[in-house]
């Protein structure tokens, strides 16, 4: 995989909606032990790692509420050396586009289906190495180096 220092290095990155990031993030902190390793806005996403290898992205609720199901709580960031194949393939078996393959500001090219049962796939490449204060955002601290990088 492509190193990028504006992404968490983990292959499946769950996205996490929360009405409140910053709350979620020292709650998640500290009950957890997670770490904040990226502020994208004051409060509209987080990436935080989990571990020596793990990560999640803590994302702003828009809409609904996870009790109504009138948003989505949550969607799976897989990584992947090849978008727009996967997003033929996932297509091919019936998936529903919800976003197709779209290159990013901050370096990663990704796209977005729904599977057979409802759930949300976001599949991302990384197409450049891109510092988070490239497009506005704030280290807050560095993710570790990639030691499976190419």
């Amino acid at each position: 995989m492509k190193p990028n220092r504006s992404v968490p290095l983990a292959t499946v990155v769950p996205v996490l909606s929360y009405p409140d990031v910053r709350a979620a993030v020292g709650w998640l902190s500290a009950a957890f032990g997670f770490v904040e390793r990226t502020r994208i806005g004051e409060s509209h996403r987080a990436q935080m790692s989990i571990g020596a290898d793990g990560a999640v992205i803590v994302a702003e609720r828009r809409g609904g509420t996870a009790e109504r199901d009138e948003s989505p709580t949550h969607l799976i960031r897989v990584r992947v050396e090849d978008v727009r194949a996967e997003y033929e393939r996932a297509r091919a078996h019936g998936a529903v586009v919800l976003e197709p393959p779209t290159d990013r500001e901050y370096g990663e090219r990704d796209c977005t289906v729904e599977d057979l049962a409802g759930h949300r796939w976001q599949f991302a490449e990384t197409v450049r190495d891109v510092a988070p204060e490239d497009f506005g955002c704030q280290t807050v601290a560095p993710w570790p180096s990639n030691p499976h990088a190419d």
